[in-house]
C-alpha cells in the first residue's frame, strides 16, 4: 500500500480526474453538478478562494485529487473541503469562531475567514514552521488577504492536538488529520452549540461529526469513510524519531 499523506485525508473516491478543468468557477460547479456542493454560501466562498494560490507551482488545481505540498503534508481533494465547509455552514456565520487544526495550506481557514467575516474569528494552527509561513504567503495572495491583515485571521505554529486555547471557545473546529481518540483539548474549547469536524481511527477510520449541545453535552455521529494519517508530533510527520 503507498505511503499516505500526513495532513489532510485521502478519500474513498474521486468525482472526476484529468486537469480538463480550467478555472476555479469550473472546479466549483462540478461539484454542484454532483451534488457535493449544496448551499449558496458554500459555492460562493470556494469561488472566492482560488484553489490556484494553494497549490504548488505546475500542479493543476482543480483535479479532484490531494495535492502533496512537502514535509510530508498534502492539501485535501476539492471535494472533502466542499463536504467539511457543508458539514459546518451553519457555525460559520458572520461573527463566529473557527480554528482550523492541521492548517496545511492554509486553504480552508482562508474559506472559514470569509464566512465568519471580518467581526468573526479564524484560526489555523500547523506543526510545521514553513508551512505555517507559505501558507500565509498563499492567503496573501488571496480573497482573504484584507481579512489577514486586519487580525480577524490567523495561522499559528502549534500543536493542534491542544488546540488554540487563546481565541476560544469555538463555534467549528476542523481537524485535517486522523485522531485515535478525539483530544479533550478541542471538545474542551468548542463552544456549546458548536460542531467539530474530526476523522477518527487507525486503519478503518470515519469522519465523525461532534456536535456539543448547549448544555455541554456531546453527540457523536459518523458522516463518512476516510483515510488519514494520524494527527501526531511534528518529529512523527517529518519521520524524525
Amino acid at each position: 500500500m503507498d505511503e499516505l499523506p500526513p495532513h489532510p485525508f485521502l478519500t474513498l473516491k474521486r468525482f472526476w480526474s484529468g486537469s480538463g478543468i480550467g478555472t476555479n468557477k469550473e472546479m466549483v460547479e462540478n461539484l454542484q453538478n454532483y451534488g457535493v456542493v449544496r448551499s449558496k454560501k458554500v459555492s460562493e466562498v470556494m469561488e472566492s478562494v482560488d484553489r490556484a494560490f494553494f497549490v504548488p507551482d505546475g500542479v493543476p488545481p482543480y483535479v479532484d485529487t490531494p495535492v502533496p505540498i512537502g514535509y510530508n503534508a498534502t492539501i485535501s481533494a476539492p471535494h472533502m473541503h466542499a463536504t467539511c465547509l457543508q458539514l459546518l455552514e451553519k457555525h460559520l456565520q458572520p461573527g463566529m469562531r473557527a480554528l482550523d487544526v492541521g492548517s496545511g495550506t492554509g486553504y480552508l481557514t482562508a474559506c472559514f475567514a470569509l464566512m465568519v467575516g471580518p467581526k468573526g474569528r479564524a484560526v489555523g494552527v500547523e506543526h510545521i514552521p514553513e508551512l505555517v509561513a507559505s501558507s500565509i504567503k498563499n492567503i496573501e495572495k488571496s480573497a482573504a488577504a484584507p481579512l489577514l491583515k486586519e487580525g480577524s485571521l490567523s495561522v499559528h505554529v502549534g500543536d493542534g492536538r491542544q488546540g488554540w486555547a487563546e481565541c476560544a471557545p469555538y463555534d467549528a473546529i476542523h481537524v485535517g488529520a486522523a485522531a485515535a481518540e478525539i483530544p479533550p483539548a478541542l471538545i474542551d474549547q468548542l463552544k456549546p452549540g458548536g460542531r467539530m469536524v474530526i476523522p477518527v481511527g487507525n486503519i478503518f477510520q470515519d469522519l465523525k461529526v461532534v456536535d456539543k449541545d448547549t448544555d455541554g453535552s456531546i453527540n457523536i455521529r459518523d458522516e463518512t469513510s476516510v483515510r488519514y494519517v494520524p494527527l501526531t508530533s511534528r518529529e512523527a510527520q517529518l519521520g524524525d524519531n
